[in-house]
């Protein structure tokens, strides 16, 4: 195997060393991040309370699937500020028995009574707070059609069975972490608007819940317990759809009992690529990410990226420019399928990748002014949350779920204890006008009713020989693309474990703004040298959170990444 050696920021992951002796000690990342060991199966989840939920599933004789949805509901509550039932997400299955892959897209979606100009004032300018904090930012929600389709189609255990874990730990509440109020702390200013919000997450005085505290979630107990009892009908067209509706009404938001009782997650077929001798199968459009994940590998394919060295300035620059080609894409092509043509096909080709690398210059980077959409053709805060499962009998599970900001709109439907997405957001409010995350969007993301909106949300599997070797994924908004990436790249190119895949620095560029942003890690010599070849190099917080599972000739292999505290990869 190869020796990889990498600059660690050793305080980033709580170790306990200073500043400046991190800045000049060079440690192999092989012989520091394990990952995690098991025989027969193994989750891996951002919040440890869900992922022994997922474990114990395995443990009674569940499937992957099984404890896929069992965690999708713990996370609810366990994990307020992305795990939901009032957003969506994307699911990607590998059936062992079939040796099928399966994409469940259960996004949210435009409500009917949505228009293209609804975030623009008078002037035609967008508000931004508008598609953010308000009830005009919440989207049709379709994680419990989701969840609940998964469990019927291909899981083995009743719906009630995988709900009820949840149920208890919301009825009989559990204890505050640091990582939760910390949180909770940081973001009451979302909350504190709203009556319903406060009455859960504050305490008496009007302080958000610290550490030590108990979080009891009656209304969102009774929510589960009504899809438990009702399934997803109770959502969708029950008690819950009522006081959903009733709580658009009083806050002038625009989602009806029709919008609910018409809302479907869909089946799609992934999208697949290959990458030096493996089968990349990630999320097809309405997620962005497969697709410009297998287009920025197609580019650098023909770079021999282990000799230039993990995270070297050649590296990261070649890195860098293919990632603001694949950006600028998908701000002109990318958007849900069902209201237009996204040329997957053509992106993901080998020889518009030729062509795209070709363009590449070793010397110079390349200004984001000079880019442009390349085909010719007539043409998510980011606390998303990611969990892997696999078992014994070769089901895997790869599924990112989101309200988008931490927390949503910050509005919970009075009566239900459900946090409200706010991923109105993610759809372009006005062609050409970054939203939150930097992104810029066009008419192909523009908002429509039934429409689902751009995500970057990409659960990712890798095939090797025939058989699912990863499992991966990462919230992050748009950085998932490239965190993604880049798991992938640290394990096939540069020979890491998972664990030291998980951990090393990380880069990113997403077009516009024209900057890269490396985290804490990379070398100052690096970074004098990228800044040599013309690179805006910017020093940024840790990007992404991924929850990555492997398996190997013995068992599986997995890491949750360091940056989220509060994660758990268990094993059975």
């Amino acid at each position: 195997m190869r020796a990889t050696r990498l600059l660690i920021p050793l305080l980033l992951f709580g170790m306990v060393i200073m500043p400046s002796q991190a800045d000049e000690a060079i440690y192999s990342a092989r012989d520091i991040f394990h990952p995690v060991f098991a025989e027969n199966g193994m989750v891996s989840s951002q919040e440890a309370l869900a992922t022994k939920i997922g474990v114990d599933v395995l443990e009674r004789g569940g499937n992957a699937v099984d404890a896929a949805v069992a965690v999708g509901f713990a996370l609810a509550v366990t994990l307020p500020r992305a795990g939901n039932l009032g957003g969506g997400g994307f699911m990607l299955i590998h059936s062992a028995e079939d040796d099928e892959t399966i994409a469940i897209d259960f996004r949210e979606t435009a409500p009917a009574g949505a228009h293209r100009d609804m975030f623009l004032d008078a002037d035609g300018n967008v508000v931004t707070m508008r598609s953010r904090f308000t009830h005009l930012a919440v989207g049709t929600p379709g994680s419990v059609a989701g969840l609940a389709l998964a469990a019927e189609r291909y899981g083995t255990m009743p719906l009630a069975e995988l709900i009820e874990p949840a149920i208890e730990l919301a009825e009989q509440g559990f204890t505050v972490t640091p990582d939760l109020a910390t949180s909770l702390a940081a973001l009451r200013h979302r909350m504190e608007p709203w009556p319903a919000s406060r009455a859960i997450f504050f305490d008496e005085t009007g302080e958000p819940l610290g550490i030590g505290a108990t979080l009891v979630q009656t209304d969102l107990a009774w929510s589960l317990r009504q899809i438990a009892e009702n399934g997803p009908d109770a959502f969708y067209d029950g008690p819950i759809a009522e006081r959903i509706v009733a709580e658009m009404e009083s806050g002038g938001g625009l989602i009806t009992r029709d919008d609910l009782r018409n809302y479907a997650p869909t089946l799609r077929e992934p999208v697949r690529g290959s990458y030096r001798g493996h089968e990349i199968i990630s999320m097809p459009p309405p997620s962005s990410g497969g697709v410009h994940v297998i287009q920025i590998l197609n580019v650098l394919e023909g770079i021999e990226l282990a000799e230039l060295g993990h995270n070297s300035a050649a590296a990261i620059h070649h890195l860098a420019e293919a990632m603001k080609l694949a950006y600028a894409d998908r701000s002109e092509y990318l958007g849900d399928p069902d209201f237009v043509d996204v040329p997957v096909e053509a992106l993901i080709d080998k020889d518009y990748a030729r062509e795209l690398r070709d363009g590449i210059d070793p010397s110079r980077a390349r200004p984001a002014a000079e880019i442009r959409p390349g085909l010719s053709l007539p043409y998510e805060s980011n606390d998303t949350t990611h969990y892997s499962v696999m078992d014994g009998a070769g089901n895997v599970v790869a599924t990112t779920y989101t309200i988008n900001f931490s927390y949503g709109s910050g509005i919970v439907a009075d009566g239900t204890g459900i946090l409200l997405n706010n991923e109105m957001d993610d759809f372009s409010a006005k062609p050409g006008v970054p939203n939150a995350f930097g992104l810029i969007g066009g008419d192909a993301n523009a908002v429509e009713p039934g429409k689902r909106p751009l995500s970057s949300m990409t659960p990712t599997l890798l095939r090797r020989d025939g058989e699912i070797i990863l499992a991966t994924g990462s919230p992050g908004g748009s950085h998932i693309i490239t965190t993604v990436l880049q798991i992938l790249l640290n394990v096939i190119d540069h020979d890491m474990n998972i664990a030291a895949a998980s951990a090393a620095p990380r880069i990113h560029h997403q077009w516009l703004p024209d900057e890269l942003r490396v985290e804490v890690g990379i070398s100052e010599d690096t970074l004098r040298l990228l800044r040599s070849l013309g690179h805006d190099v910017e020093v940024r917080n840790a990007m992404g959170g991924t929850q990555s599972i492997m398996r190997g000739p013995n068992g599986f292999y997995g890491a949750s990444d360091p940056r989220r505290p509060g994660a758990l990869t268990l094993g059975h």
